[in-house]
């Protein structure tokens, strides 16, 4: 059972070296963990959370930036996040190297009758998994923009028939419930001895 909250945080998510921008605008409750908002992120995106992730703080000794090293599902966010503080990075998938900006927007008052987290706005479709990074992702839209090059038909194949790039409706974000998570990525964590 999630712990009662009285303030949300509003978060802006930004794709990095991505151009145009895609965002998203995501509100969770203050007592999410950084697995939780793990969680929440990759539903935002509609990715599947298969990959590994890893968070990166700002030290509040020495300012700079270094990776979260307690466990996230023991992390509280809002012990690292404040309006002076807002600012952290959040990297999925290492291979393809899917590098976010997470910026706290503002903290308001929890809102009857919302069911958080919510995401409330946000531009273009994510990137496909597994499509290479920036890099690859670039490439991916010059192919399927070019129905006479050679690789369209399989990486529309690929893709499941279509993609729209620019497409995405807040409505359409399905948040879960990270508990359901939590013990496969434990698991997970300890076989890589990453614990």
């Amino acid at each position: 059972m999630k712990k009662k909250f009285e303030h949300v945080y509003q978060f802006r998510i930004d794709l990095k070296d991505i151009k145009p921008p895609i965002w998203r605008r995501i509100q969770v409750p203050e007592t999410y963990t950084f697995f939780d908002l793990h969680v929440a992120i990759q539903n935002a995106m509609l990715w599947s959370g298969g990959h590994l992730h890893r968070f990166y703080v700002t030290d509040p000794f020495t300012g700079k930036k270094v990776e979260l090293e307690a466990p996230e599902w023991e992390t509280n966010i809002s012990d690292w996040f404040n309006m002076e503080k807002p600012r952290a990075s959040y990297v999925y998938d290492f291979g393809d190297w899917w590098e976010h900006k997470i910026k706290l927007e503002k903290i308001i008052l929890r809102e009857k009758g919302v069911n958080y987290p919510i995401c409330i706005k946000g531009k273009r479709a994510s990137p496909p998994e597994d499509s290479g990074g920036v890099w690859g992702y670039e490439e991916l839209l010059e192919i399927i923009k070019n129905p006479d090059h050679e690789e369209y038909e399989e990486t529309l194949e690929w893709l499941g028939g279509k993609f729209d790039p620019e497409h995405f409706d807040p409505k359409e974000v399905v948040f879960d419930d990270p508990d359901e998570y939590l013990d496969d990525e434990i698991r997970l964590k300890e076989e890589l001895d990453l614990l």
